[in-house]
């Protein structure tokens, strides 16, 4: 009975053990037959190390791209990855737009005419300026280009320095210009204000600066000075006054600015003048004078 029942077991499961049998082969077969399809020279290693160190090696006929993929071999002479349709022409396309920019190191802002770039730049205000050149080497490269310096010059300030040659660059004339002018609406802040202890600080303590109100009068010496600006103070009541036609002229150590102010309309605009030198980093008042407009038919006349 024993017997019996085994044989039985045998029987009833030689199906199973067939059915994996050829599985096992058929999946087998299946990765040999890939491989070769894939690499059809490629030969599967001896077993006998002498045996294939006697062989000669035999080259691939495929070609690896480097994009970790194969090449087909009628396509060997364009690079063109083997892929359906026209997807192999865009990304022929792109890898040698990408090759091109990785090899130059270009950007759009480099392969730009630098004359747009000027253009460009000249819509930029000062702080956004400063800010852009913040951002990455180009952008620096680009916001410190002295043409773009110079374009903000004459447009914040006055195209009357056309001609002239700023020995340390457009962009630090710039920032030396620019505070020259906010010095000197300082110095009217202070006229507004009315005072004295601004106005004594605000001048050089030297015995060589003067002072010319618009009464004409002369006041030579810092102490002279500061005296006449007190007496202005205390006299005058407040003023109301318009600056215009502001033009700044800087040089190493001493700068000056002209404008005109506007007091009174029926009267007329003044001409004034503020000379300024630069003393341990900051800019002090050594020179000012302020004359009445005379009307050119009465000096014809």
């Amino acid at each position: 009975m024993e017997i019996a029942s085994t044989l039985i077991t045998v029987v009833s499961s030689q199906p199973f053990l067939v059915a994996s049998t050829v599985t096992a082969l058929s999946l087998l077969f299946a990765r040999f037959a890939v491989r070769s399809v894939r690499f059809p020279n490629l030969k599967t290693p001896q077993s006998d190390g002498r045996d294939s160190a006697a062989s000669p090696k035999k080259v691939c006929n495929c070609i690896c791209s480097c994009n970790s993929g194969l090449v087909a071999p009628d396509s060997a002479t364009t690079g063109a990855p083997y892929v359906n349709g026209g997807t192999a022409q865009m990304v022929e396309k792109a890898s040698s737009v990408a090759v091109a920019d990785r090899l130059s190191g270009a950007s759009m802002m480099e392969q730009l005419v630098p004359e747009i770039t000027t253009h460009a730049l000249s819509y930029l205000d000062y702080p956004s300026l400063c800010r852009l050149s913040m951002t990455n080497s180009l952008m620096r490269k680009a916001a410190n280009d002295d043409n773009a310096w110079k374009v903000l010059y004459h447009k914040d300030f006055t195209l009357e320095q056309d001609s002239v040659t700023p020995a340390n660059g457009w962009k630090a004339y710039y920032a030396a210009t620019r505070s020259i002018v906010r010095n000197n609406a300082e110095f009217f802040n202070i006229i507004k204000e009315r005072s004295v202890a601004a106005m004594s600080h605000f001048w050089l303590n030297a015995d060589y600066v003067k002072c010319v109100h618009p009464s004409g009068e002369l006041f030579s010496g810092y102490n002279a000075v500061i005296q006449s600006w007190q007496l202005a103070f205390n006299w005058e009541h407040g003023v109301n006054f318009q600056v215009r036609d502001v033009r700044a002229r800087v040089l190493t150590d001493m700068a000056w600015v002209t404008m005109k102010t506007i007091v009174d309309i029926d009267a007329g605009p003044f001409n004034v003048t503020n000379v300024f030198e630069l003393h341990n980093g900051r800019w002090y008042m050594v020179h000012h004078h302020s004359s009445m407009e005379v009307d050119a038919q009465i000096v014809h006349a």
